[in-house]
């Protein structure tokens, strides 16, 4: 990592990724409350709604303008990031929040690594190098390590 800010970009993904499980567990457990994973998840993103709504509002409403103009496969992440949410509130109380994130990680992982090597989506590209591959590997044996108990 190089550049001014790369260690707060490392630091506020890194707690991006605490709140993955966190969030696994506390919608799977609203979800077996409810008795309705569907219902929960509904719940989980009018929360969301309101405080993204609420940070956009306080930090000066704008962004909007290109919305219509914008390629309309960039808001497939909304798709995404809802068969995410309904997956692991299903799975997670079934499967075990941990089994569950470790196949999120190893996802996470593999498509990363597609992303930056080709450039998807206008990322920037980070061939995948011997190295990288290997770097990879490694964190997703460490991942499948602490899952085998």
């Amino acid at each position: 990592m190089k550049g001014p800010g790369m260690s707060h970009f490392a630091l506020v993904m890194l707690l991006s990724g605490v709140g993955i499980p966190i969030l696994a567990a506390l919608n799977a457990a609203l979800g077996v409350r409810l008795a309705s994973p569907v219902a929960a998840t509904v719940v989980l993103f009018c929360v969301a709604l309101l405080s993204v709504t609420t940070v956009w509002l306080v930090t000066g409403a704008r962004g909007m303008a290109g919305l219509v103009e914008a390629p309309k496969h960039l808001l497939l992440g909304g798709t995404l990031v809802a068969f995410y949410v309904l997956s692991v509130t299903f799975i997670a109380p079934r499967f075990g929040v941990g089994n569950a994130v470790f196949f999120v990680l190893l996802g996470q992982l593999i498509s990363a690594a597609a992303i930056d090597h080709f450039g998807l989506f206008g990322a920037r590209i980070s061939p995948l190098s011997l190295t990288r591959a290997t770097g990879i590997a490694v964190m997703a044996l460490g991942v499948w390590i602490t899952q085998r108990a």
